[in-house]
């Protein structure tokens, strides 16, 4: 949904970020103004986000396939849904179709494993579910394989990503809280390792002398708090 303020925030700051480089290379100024112009489609849902329902089309059907309840969490009921439709009297507009799996099974799969599953026929029109509970995290994929009044379909559609439940814990608990944890450092032990390795190449501009003295110092400082963070998350354990 539209967000005026944040899309005020993003505008001011592209607009901040474009001055300080204008003394720069006019080349550069453009380029942040396409990102920042890319950003902030994004922002308004001009473009569409990363998965959610997925909709393919099989002329003249639109095959539209995501979960009920988003986003989907391990061991949580939910359904697929699935949205069948066609054109309508109207240009431009789509009306449901009526027993569109009369002909056509569903297979869920997920990795190498896969379920045929039943469908049902939603009170309106064009509209289907298949109930599920998801037992692991990742990417679930739906296959249809038959036909549509005539109109063949063999299409694979993914849905959107199966969550752990720390997307929904609260209070959270102290797994979550250290799977949050783990990451967290896993972040900064990669950020110290990019930096060493930077200094080793000579791709960081560091100085000899005092300046070099405390880059190393610094993180020195950098890895012995990797190292207690990890003592305590261990003892907390």
């Amino acid at each position: 949904m539209f967000d005026n303020l944040n899309s005020f925030y993003l505008i001011r700051s592209l607009y901040q970020f474009t001055k300080i480089i204008t003394c720069g290379n006019k080349i550069t100024v453009m380029k942040v103004v396409t990102l920042g112009f890319i950003g902030l489609l994004f922002s308004i849902g001009f473009v569409s986000q990363a998965f959610a329902h997925t909709t393919v089309e099989v002329e003249p059907y639109k095959i539209e396939v995501g979960w009920g309840l988003e986003p989907p969490v391990v061991g949580i009921r939910n359904d697929f849904v699935f949205k069948i439709t066609e054109p309508g009297d109207t240009p431009g507009q789509y009306k449901g179709v009526s027993n569109a799996f009369k002909n056509v099974e569903v297979t869920a799969m997920f990795g190498g494993i896969s379920k045929k599953i039943d469908i049902n026929s939603d009170p309106k029109i064009g509209y289907y579910f298949s109930p599920v509970i998801p037992t692991k995290t990742g990417t679930y994929i739906t296959n249809l394989k038959g036909e549509i009044n005539g109109v063949s379909i063999d299409v694979q559609i993914p849905v959107q990503d199966v969550e752990s439940t720390t997307v929904l814990d609260f209070p959270q608990t102290s797994s979550s809280s250290s799977s949050q944890d783990v990451t967290a450092l896993k972040t900064a032990i990669s950020s110290l390792q990019r930096e060493v390795s930077s200094m080793k190449d000579g791709s960081e501009n560091v100085n000899g002398g005092v300046a070099y003295d405390f880059a190393i110092f610094g993180m020195s400082i950098a890895t012995a708090a990797i190292i207690l963070a990890i003592v305590a998350l261990i003892k907390r354990k």
